[in-house]
């Protein structure tokens, strides 16, 4: 046996270190109330263990749930560390879902206390009759915005019950695998499941992503998560930046393209992280106002397939670097990075956008591989399409209360994409399971197809799915959102295709509409797209 001290992986361990080795490290956030506020990471552990002391007045035990409806804030980063760094499980709720699928899922979880920003009262009240098990709701705000009419029953302040709880509070020496944090599936198909974080799956994490060939998080960084911290941890940046030293910066709700562009000059942002649909903004914001970034140099991109052309243009005309990144709640988020390699260097181009516009290396921590509809392994050839399979110390074994009973497949958790790996460990996404279309007994990859859509410019959107066709059971169709005053007809873009893929992926048809359906983490929802089109008949096929 070797001679080490065994000390257990905490969540509060990350906020200890942080005040003491980097106390004067930098927090900003742009609060609800619409002004800037600014403190230091040692503050913000001192207010953490205020939270704590005020669940221990509200009576809240070991292993209990406490909800938060917020948005990215300095107050929602003091629950991130004071419930989890008490022993209590922080739940983070997507506040885009419908709300009877928030009440679900705070019931579900036998949420105790529900905190939540001033956007969400209106939300709250709504819900707050259908949610028994909440003991108390708080609003995170002083006392000035506190409403007055008395409407809402067990409504309390937060700064009032920080400011009467004390400071002094000894962080507890826990389980490091206990239960930490919750977060739920979006829910697109029946009712979310919860993915049940442990503190040990979150340090481990957060070691990791914030590696060179993973995020690259260090104490020179000004970060701005736009991901939201209320959907999977804002991929693990409020403990990565704090470990690392890096100044931190939270948005709040503003978070178009002006804002955010704002607030990246303002603060001398470096790194940011978040979905397609936010660059899409804050890229066309800079381009229509002749605007560039003075320190912004370095961002991942996930939840979604960045689009080629997006890509191009944050390397080409910003000079920013790409990180392609994929992972799942369940896995905690992060399961690959895309970056170059040694031998990458020398190739044009071309060559090397190809590589950056895969999902990438699995992160040390994370293995995967791809298997047939028989779960026999395939090759890794860079061609061969199979369903993905990933294990690891941060990905989930089950879901929150047994949903779905055990979702392993010989040790291996399912992602319900379909992929392909190359010689050099290159995974790239072509579809989700559901989403994959075949024709002919042939898989054709609708993410290849959307890609080569928007890179044409007149295209804002695209999504690609299959409908019916009597001889081939599947037919690959575009449904696109056309940018603003641009024009471009069906028969444009189906030749734009010509010479980029093979003949029988070619889309048989291009629908034309004003916006396409997304879901509460900002994908597009191609289930809703497969039920508006499902009576579609394609041109010149003589339909059963």
């Amino acid at each position: 046996m070797g001679r080490m001290m065994d000390q257990p992986l905490l969540i509060s361990s990350i906020i200890r270190f942080a005040a003491r080795h980097y106390g004067g490290s930098e927090i900003v956030s742009r609060r609800v109330e619409g002004d800037m506020h600014r403190y230091t990471v040692r503050e913000c552990e001192a207010r953490a263990r205020r939270v704590a002391n005020v669940l221990r007045a509200q009576g809240i035990a070991l292993g209990e749930r406490v909800g938060t409806l917020a948005w990215n804030g300095y107050r929602h980063l003091e629950l991130y560390y004071g419930v989890s760094g008490a022993g209590a499980v922080l739940h983070t709720i997507n506040p885009r879902l419908h709300p009877e699928q928030i009440a679900y899922i705070v019931n579900h979880a036998d949420d105790q206390l529900l905190f939540f920003d001033l956007t969400f009262l209106p939300l709250v009240a709504a819900i707050a009759p259908l949610c028994p098990t909440v003991k108390a709701f708080v609003l995170m705000s002083d006392r000035a915005h506190m409403p007055s009419d008395g409407s809402m029953p067990n409504l309390l302040c937060y700064e009032d019950l920080l400011a009467a709880a004390a400071e002094d509070y000894e962080w507890p020496e826990l389980d490091e695998r206990a239960a930490a944090s919750l977060c739920y599936t979006s829910g697109t198909t029946g009712n979310p499941k919860g993915a049940l974080y442990s503190h040990r799956s979150t340090v481990l994490h957060a070691y990791a992503s914030a590696m060179p060939n993973a995020l690259n998080v260090a104490g020179r960084d000004v970060v701005l998560p736009v991901v939201p911290m209320f959907h999977v941890n804002a991929w693990g940046l409020p403990y990565s930046v704090l470990l690392s030293g890096a100044k931190l910066v939270l948005p709040g709700a503003a978070l178009d393209g002006k804002s955010l562009y704002d607030l990246f000059e303002a603060e001398g942002v470096t790194f940011s992280a978040g979905v397609p649909t936010v660059w899409l903004g804050l890229v066309n914001y800079a381009l229509q106002n002749r605007l560039t970034f003075s320190t912004f140099r370095r961002t991942v991109i996930g939840g979604a397939a960045c689009p080629p052309a997006l890509m191009d243009t944050l390397i080409d005309h910003f000079g920013i670097e790409v990180i392609h990144a994929w992972g799942m709640t369940e896995m905690s988020p992060l399961g690959t990075t895309c970056g170059l390699l040694a031998r990458h260097r020398d190739l044009p181009v071309a060559g090397q956008r190809a590589v950056l516009r895969k999902q990438g290396h699995a992160i040390f921590g994370v293995d995967m591989k791809i298997v047939d509809d028989a779960g026999n392994e395939l090759p890794w050839d860079g061609l061969t399409f199979g369903h993905l399979l990933v294990k690891g110390p941060w990905i989930i074994s089950r879901y929150f209360r047994d949903e779905g009973g055990d979702v392993l497949q010989d040790g291996w958790f399912p992602t319900g994409d379909v992929a392909t790996i190359d010689a050099d460990g290159y995974m790239q996404i072509t579809d989700r399971s559901k989403d994959v279309i075949k024709s002919g007994g042939e898989w054709i990859g609708s993410i290849d197809l959307e890609n080569i859509a928007m890179a044409h410019p007149a295209v804002l959107q695209a999504a690609c799915i299959g409908v019916r066709h009597p001889k081939w059971d599947e037919r690959p169709v575009l449904v696109v959102v056309r940018r603003p005053e641009a024009e471009v007809t069906r028969e444009e873009l189906l030749r734009f295709f010509d010479g980029k893929v093979a003949k029988f992926w070619m889309p048989d048809d291009v629908l034309f509409v004003e916006s396409l359906p997304t879901g509460a983490t900002g994908k597009i929802q191609k289930n809703r797209l497969r039920e508006q089109f499902r009576d579609y008949r394609l041109p010149g096929a003589c339909q059963k």
